[in-house]
């Protein structure tokens, strides 16, 4: 530990140790403080899946492209391995393909195809349903195992820029240059918070006037297929729910249908991502329930509403369920939140679900703004 820091950063999932990374890819001075022993949070019980294609138009669909570039430029030197590359949406009705066709007269759609179901049973009949209407292809997507490339991200910080990480640590007061930590003071110059789902710990009359609520979703890890899967997998459900998709006037007519057909999945936010594990496990999810202190406990009709919209996209029975969890994340009226309570701390967040998608670029626009640099 050095005796003072350029920077403090509160929390150590995907926001806080991208804030790190830029602030140390420019020489500043960084630690980076953490209530648990291990990363445990929204950060690793997800998917690790790098999503740019979907991606709210403009600027959020621009963070996913920057962060994007960092997860190629820091992967391989962190011993993260891209298990994954590309999207593959199948989609079943004429209201979806309206969509995506949509989508690829944008700017969004470059270097994706739309491949016919004659097209894309001849490329990955494994993740081609009989009911497949038209598939979109994108490269842009990176998938990695959260599990592993969280801490292995944190190590790598360490090793390369000497980020001191303090664990098991809770922060009771950001006032630079001083940090109150339950292991005694800190000094830092200046600070970032990132409190990940914990709305109430630090600064929780802005987060309250921010409009945030925790999301709970469900997710599982299923047994290996038998197969690999061409890439990780979407379907009907996403194109309301992505904003890239949802935005475009042509969604409007799909989400009347799934409402008509599927409006207890839409009443649980069920939407399928399926990716896939070395070992062949596929991790698939997820739902959306929104409550203050959302409950530990997962539906079983819920998971058979994800593992239904598996069967219906690719046509194949689910494998066996090996493991079952829920996640939590801060979920606001906006993409994400920068907040100054103090001219040399910065609240940041992501709080739409999708930091290892866009935290990259948020992290460089949060440490410019602290900073005072051009991003």
């Amino acid at each position: 530990m050095k005796a003072r820091y350029d920077l403090a950063v509160v929390g150590a999932g995907i926001v806080g140790l991208a804030c790190a990374l830029a602030a140390a890819r420019r020489g500043r001075s960084v630690v980076v403080i953490d209530r648990d022993a291990q990363a445990n949070g929204a950060s690793v019980r997800n998917f690790g899946f790098v999503t740019v294609t979907g991606q709210p138009r403009g600027g959020i669909w621009a963070r996913a492209r920057r962060s994007r570039e960092v997860w190629d430029e820091i992967a391989g030197e962190a011993g993260i391995e891209v298990l994954q590359r590309g999207l593959w949406l199948p989609v079943r009705r004429p209201e979806a393909v309206a969509v995506l066709e949509a989508f690829l007269r944008t700017e969004m759609g470059e270097e994706c195809r739309l491949l016919s179901p004659q097209a894309a049973r001849a490329r990955a009949p494994e993740a081609t349903g009989p009911e497949t209407a038209a598939v979109l292809w994108s490269p842009h997507e990176r998938r990695v195992d959260s599990r592993t490339a969280i801490p292995r991200l944190a190590a790598w910080l360490t090793a390369r820029f000497g980020v001191d990480v303090l664990r098991q640590t809770a922060v009771h007061e950001v006032a630079p240059p001083r940090i109150a930590t339950a292991r005694g003071a800190i000094e830092a110059e200046a600070a970032v918070v990132c409190p990940g789902d914990d709305l109430v710990s630090l600064y929780p009359g802005l987060l309250a006037d921010a409009g945030l609520v925790r999301c709970k979703l469900q997710m599982m890890r299923l047994a290996p297929p038998g197969f690999a899967l061409p890439s990780p997998v979407m379907s009907d459900l996403g194109l309301v729910r992505y904003g890239g998709y949802a935005a475009l006037p042509e969604a409007a007519a799909l989400r009347e249908r799934l409402q008509a057909e599927q409006g207890e999945a839409l009443a649980h936010g069920v939407h399928l991502i399926a990716v896939q594990d070395g070992d062949g496990a596929l991790v698939v999810g997820d739902s959306h329930h929104d409550a203050p202190t959302p409950d530990p406990f997962a539906s079983e009709a819920v998971d058979r509403l994800i593992l239904d919209e598996w069967r219906a996209a690719t046509g194949r029975d689910a494998p066996p369920v090996l493991q079952r969890w829920t996640g939590t994340y801060a979920r606001g009226p906006q993409d994400s939140l920068i907040a100054a309570p103090h001219e040399r701390v910065r609240l940041a967040l992501v709080t739409a679900g999708n930091g290892a998608s866009t935290a990259f670029a948020f992290g460089e626009e949060v440490i410019a703004d602290l900073f005072e640099e051009t991003p």
